[in-house]
């Protein structure tokens, strides 16, 4: 034995029973309001610097075990930024890079000795970067 369907409700302002709800505050008429404060932009969506202050990173330069290939060390990131963040930086990094890389815990290896390529690009992201030059 089957339910009986559900009632559907009609949603259409126009043939609605109660036309005159949406004009409800059209006669309204308010002169001594002040003008509404402008809000400053709001940073993109999509960049993390929407959501954190990014803090201070250190780089460090290595060659050991490492086959005598030089890998930059970016490290101490805060504390505050999740995983996330940190894998996010190091997918930008290696793309402009042009290499490979890895996040590993909470420090990003990234191949090759490029150490000004990755200041510039942490430091357009928010971090205040110290380390390698």
């Amino acid at each position: 034995m089957r339910p009986e369907p559900k009632k559907r409700l009609d949603t259409n302002a126009a043939e609605s029973a109660r036309p005159d709800l949406n004009s409800a505050f059209s006669g309204l008429d308010l002169p001594d309001l002040p003008p509404a404060a402008e809000l400053p932009p709001a940073p993109a969506a999509d960049s993390p610097q929407a959501l954190w202050k990014m803090g201070r990173v250190v780089l460090r330069r290595e060659t050991a075990h490492r086959g005598g290939k030089t890998v930059i060390v970016v490290h101490d990131f805060a504390t505050h930024l999740p995983v996330s963040v940190i894998e996010k930086v190091a997918k930008k990094l290696r793309a402009s890079c042009g290499c490979g890389g890895a996040v590993k815990g909470r420090t990003i290896e990234i191949q090759g000795d490029q150490p000004a390529r990755i200041r510039t690009l942490l430091e357009a992201e928010g971090f205040q970067v110290a380390g390698v030059r």
